[in-house]
């Protein structure tokens, strides 16, 4: 403290008073420099050294006390206390990644407490597990554009380059007016901190640049990374999402269900409910909260779009990666086999019930304006081959709004 009339400070020999800041500033030896320990020698006289005009040094002297004389006081028995409540252990924290972490074989359903975070090694999805690679159907188109290169086909896959990608889009602003030196700044800054072995700066901004040149397709007006600017982008939404706490809550079966009931036979996910149905998921009633990270919700014409960038590695194994294996039809059966699906309209579900609280005069019908999974691998920048009227590398759904209303209902509890 400062005080402006009167100060009253403590000093008395203990095992750390050498060390003392107080004691050191008053016993040093003169000169300008405060050293980090001053030995109390059995000479020192506090009293001599500092008495003056204007300090006052009193001695504290112990005063014995009489111990106040206090009547016997009998104990009767002591009764056990019981602990009678009941621990409600199926109300937890959860996320997709717990939820479906058994199918990606990261550890067991009993341990349910991993949230979603930026690709870190305790989360590992399909898209990080080293070299492997997801299954995918042939695609038909014979277009020799899609027998191209993926421009990060000489790039290693793993966490570590997942990690890499998600924090430098975490940081960069692709609509910046020097997007190339902002990206070669960014990216030097982020691979010192996470260095991926075999992976120089320049290789990956190479890499990276035709992703921001890359049409978004329809959902997306065909506009690029680049041409959204900053203040219609939030990067890293986090949220947590409470859960119905009713004693049966909702299951990952009745998400299935509700996923049946609502996707159209024309829907490129339209078999994922049933591949849920089967899969070793998480089957728990989700009851407490519900966490978890979106990369980016971005604003178009008014509409709001949920992004994620994925670093899979698609195509058959051993096989140079092009982009005919970054086709709507070989994304779909990636976003399937790695349960993203579930994962999107988690999302789809946080993001509904973020803009209900802040967008005035709010409709889903309006203003959800679906999920754009941006395999950044397939994405070749403004020729980027188009099937289907999607581009390679950018999987785009829009699920009915009526699935994600019903399931933020079937998630609150609501039946």
């Amino acid at each position: 403290t400062r005080a402006k009339c009167h100060v009253t400070a403590w000093w008395a020999r203990t095992d750390r008073t050498a060390e003392a800041p107080l004691h050191r500033v008053l016993f040093r030896a003169p000169g300008p420099q405060v050293p980090p320990r001053v030995e109390v020698r059995a000479d020192l006289d506090p009293a001599g050294r500092l008495a003056s005009g204007d300090i006052l040094v009193e001695e504290m002297v112990a005063r014995g006390r009489p111990s106040p004389s206090r009547p016997p006081r009998t104990v009767g028995t002591v009764d056990l206390q019981r602990l009678t409540r009941v621990v409600d252990t199926g109300w937890r924290r959860t996320s997709y990644s717990a939820i479906t972490a058994s199918a990606h074989g990261i550890f067991s359903a009993e341990s349910p407490l991993l949230v979603d975070e930026p690709p870190t090694a305790a989360d590992l999805s399909p898209e990080d597990q080293g070299d492997a690679t997801l299954p995918v159907l042939s695609a038909g188109p014979q277009d020799p554009a899609l027998d191209a290169l993926s421009p990060m086909a000489l790039l290693p896959g793993g966490v570590a380059f997942g990690s890499l990608v998600h924090v430098v889009f975490e940081s960069f602003d692709p609509h910046s007016p020097s997007p190339d030196d902002d990206l070669a700044r960014i990216v030097a800054r982020e691979a010192a901190r996470l260095p991926v072995p075999g992976v120089t700066d320049r290789e990956l901004v190479a890499a990276l640049l035709p992703v921001l040149a890359t049409p978004l397709g329809p959902l997306a007006d065909q506009l690029t990374l680049s041409d959204i600017p900053a203040s219609d982008r939030l990067a890293e939404l986090d949220f947590e999402m409470p859960l119905g706490n009713g004693s049966a809550g909702a299951t990952v079966q009745l998400v299935a269900d509700t996923l049946d009931a609502w996707l159209p036979d024309d829907d490129l996910l339209r078999d994922y409910g049933e591949r849920l149905r089967r899969a070793p998921v998480d089957q728990a009633a989700l009851r407490g909260y519900l966490t978890g990270s979106i990369d980016v919700a971005i604003r178009i014409g008014g509409r709001y779009l949920v992004i994620d960038y994925k670093t899979n590695r698609l195509g058959p194994p051993g096989s140079p990666i092009v982009l005919r294996s970054y086709t709507p039809a070989a994304m779909a059966e990636a976003m399937m086999e790695a349960h993203y699906p579930l994962q999107a309209l988690l999302y789809a579900v946080a993001l509904h019930r973020f803009l209900r609280w802040r967008q005035p005069s709010y409709d889903p019908d309006v203003h959800l304006g679906g999920m754009l999974y941006l395999f950044v691998r397939g994405m070749a920048g403004a020729d980027t081959p188009v099937v289907g009227g999607m581009p390679c590398g950018v999987f785009s759904w829009r699920p009915p709004t009526g699935l994600v209303v019903a399931l933020s209902d079937l998630l609150a509890g609501v039946r």
